[in-house]
């Protein structure tokens, strides 16, 4: 999907800083970032309460604000800008997460009978455990760090050693194999 025009407007307006610009982006796009926000955390077995939900969302506005709207400014606009705000709101809420260890974990215990999505969590699981098994233990490693803990190439290259730049083509082969095991 394209940038709409009503979006591509939008952004104008936020990049040359015209008046109440800033005050419609996050009207428009606050939802959004929210919803990122409850799946990134959930995704990884986290349980947000409110206020930590709304420091996640408050941090993402943040960033997209920070060095004179830069992260704004950089967006080719090739896509929706809903795409590329989803991309940057779940990679900074997902370091922030892995950074402050953010983790009450969901977990099922004898007091707390197991709910339908935490059995589907459970499910699911079992099911990435055994899909990844098919990888090598580099790419299993690489997987889990992009996917599951939400770290950048730069990072992961850092973590393993690895050329940046090699780490898109690995991944790629990487959920190659691990379609063909589904």
């Amino acid at each position: 999907m394209s940038l709409s025009d009503i979006d591509r407007i939008l952004l104008q307006r936020c990049i040359d800083g015209a008046p109440r610009a800033w005050q419609d982006f996050v009207e428009r796009f606050l939802g959004l970032v929210i919803h990122v926000a409850n799946h990134t955390a959930e995704s990884r077995g986290i349980a947000l309460d409110e206020s930590t939900r709304d420091d996640l969302v408050a941090e993402v506005f943040m960033v997209l604000l920070a060095s004179d709207r830069g992260v704004l400014r950089r967006f080719r606009r090739d896509s929706s800008l809903a795409t590329y705000l989803t991309v940057i709101a779940r990679r900074v809420i997902a370091r922030r997460l892995h950074r402050d260890g953010t983790r009450s974990r969901l977990s099922v215990t004898a007091a707390e009978p197991a709910t339908h999505q935490t059995a589907d969590r459970i499910e699911n699981r079992e099911e990435v455990e055994r899909l990844m098994a098919r990888l090598s233990p580099e790419e299993s490693d690489i997987v889990r760090m992009y996917h599951l803990e939400g770290m950048s190439y730069q990072q992961i290259s850092q973590a393993v050693g690895m050329a940046e730049n090699s780490i898109g083509p690995l991944l790629s082969r990487a959920r190659q194999k691990m379609r063909e095991g589904a």
